[in-house]
């Protein structure tokens, strides 16, 4: 049995659904980068860019502000050896987009050196198609399509560095281009482009400016080739909201519209904030006179809805993973296990110099600025040279605490900011590891032999975000003499504030 996804202190909690009627942004304060966010009826989904980490969530919402994970676009991305190498960090799924058409829910992205794919499903819980490519293709980034009014479909996309924006016309069943596309706009670094209709206008909503400076860009024209009109509608301002943009624009049942887009916070990742969007002589206004919004009244989504966050805890007791775990690259699924031991999850360990190059090591995203994690490790299946324990991924820099088995004794270990430090030889078969996390302040690792006093060692972490992505919580299991030994994690328990 998977627990439930309510692990937080909510006597200190300080970001989303504030219990009142309002939220206070960001309302999903965790790496979810690049959003985009669609309405099907009284239900909202969104995907975000995940790079190298496999696969890409689909989230649910029913008032914008309250998301859980109910699925999962794909798990492995077969088409490059990259992904199978431990190579392709920072390369990956780039700025998805999800559409629904004709009772078919799609979702596009590029990867920057191999090209535009797709998948389509008629449940965002799935299961989604095995990725379809579109177009085998280096340097496009960030696509979107649209299907207009008389049949006719488009794509556009920016390429990377970023810009122009481009698009294609495309086959209606959304398979291939028909056409090398047509340049529509040229910006500072224009990028992120989502299209919408309405009242007879097409519109491009675009990031420009730059990740951490930049701002929203909204086009307007009457033909979806332009020329188009351009408005600034979002912008840090007087506020401290870095880059304000990169998004999505929803329009609810009742006709309000609202704007779901990311902050880049640094080590936490590109945690999504939602503005309030007015209409004013067709132009979408953002945020409070186009300045960001920090706490405002939630969406009228037609009533209120319950507290609800991505998951985190898992017990490793059913038959699948918890939908927040990503591998970091491609799993080799016949050296892992929720079977094999019942209860635990087992992480066969394959050779490895480095924790970056280490295979099945499992990840979830951090959320809010403190929190703890723990985990239980049986070590009886240990081999010598193995490594397992929990770890932080971010940057180049390591940052864990685990058992390093040393022939036939084991021992406790910790690297943090780089720098070794030893432990003592364990004994018994059971151990427990723990992470104390303070982005604004201290981050430490524990370890217990009976999960009720914990000894800290190893210095304060310096977590970083890396390749795109925040830093984020893992377990990991490798052995830098052969392949061989085994790590049974018996559950992972992560409370957030």
């Amino acid at each position: 049995m998977q627990p439930d996804n309510k692990h937080y202190k909510s006597a200190v909690r300080k970001w989303g659904d504030l219990g009142n009627g309002f939220y206070r942004n960001p309302v999903l304060n965790s790496d979810y980068s690049d959003p985009d966010v669609i309405r099907v009826g009284g239900d909202f989904y969104m995907v975000c860019s995940e790079f190298h980490y496999m696969g890409m969530p689909v989230l649910h919402s029913k008032d914008l502000v309250n998301w859980t994970i109910i699925g999962r676009v794909y798990d492995s991305l077969k088409h490059d050896p990259k992904y199978d190498n431990m190579e392709g960090y920072a390369k990956g799924s780039w700025a998805p987009a999800i559409r629904y058409h004709n009772g078919r829910f799609y979702v596009y992205f590029c990867t920057p050196d191999e090209g535009l794919f797709m998948s389509t499903a008629t449940d965002p819980a799935g299961p989604w198609s095995p990725l379809h490519e579109v177009a085998r293709v280096a340097g496009w980034e960030d696509p979107c399509p649209f299907w207009d009014d008389d049949g006719n479909a488009y794509l556009g996309h920016s390429t990377v560095g970023a810009g122009p924006i481009i698009i294609h016309k495309m086959s209606p069943d959304g398979t291939k281009l028909l056409d090398d596309g047509v340049i529509v706009y040229v910006g500072k670094i224009a990028e992120g482009t989502k299209i919408y209709k309405r009242n007879g206008y097409y519109y491009l909503i675009i990031p420009e400016g730059g990740v951490k400076t930049g701002w929203q860009t909204v086009l307007r024209s009457k033909s979806i080739y332009g020329p188009y009109e351009r408005k600034v509608v979002l912008q840090t301002g007087n506020t401290n909201i870095n880059g304000p943009h990169q998004g999505a624009l929803v329009e609810l049942e009742n006709g309000e519209s609202w704007f779901m887009h990311f902050q880049d916070t640094g080590i936490l990742g590109r945690v999504c904030h939602l503005q309030p969007v007015t209409w004013v002589d067709n132009w979408p206004l953002m945020g409070c006179d186009g300045e960001p919004v920090t706490v405002y009244r939630k969406p009228r989504a037609g009533k209120e809805y319950e507290r609800t966050f991505p998951q985190t805890s898992d017990e490793f007791d059913g038959p699948e993973l918890g939908l927040q775990w990503q591998w970091n690259h491609n799993p080799v699924n016949e050296r892992w296990s929720l079977s094999k031991r019942p209860g635990y999850l087992t992480l066969e360990a394959m050779y490895a110099e480095s924790l970056l190059k280490a295979r099945n090591t499992l990840t979830q995203k951090l959320i809010g600025e403190k929190g703890t994690a723990t985990t239980e490790l049986n070590t009886e299946n240990l081999k010598n040279g193995q490594r397992a324990g929990l770890a932080f991924l971010g940057g180049t820099q390591e940052n864990w605490i685990g058992i390093v088995r040393e022939g036939e004794s084991s021992y406790i270990k910790a690297v943090t900011a780089g720098i070794r430090y030893h432990g003592p030889e364990i004994e018994t078969p059971n151990v427990w590891f723990r992470a104390e996390i303070d982005l604004n302040g201290i981050t430490q690792f524990y370890f217990s032999t009976d999960n009720e006093n914990f000894i800290q060692l190893g210095g304060p972490c310096r977590l970083e975000a890396g390749f795109w992505k925040g830093a984020r919580i893992a377990l990991f299991s490798y052995n830098t003499v052969m392949d061989g030994g085994r790590a049974d994690f018996n559950w992972f328990r992560y409370e957030f504030e």
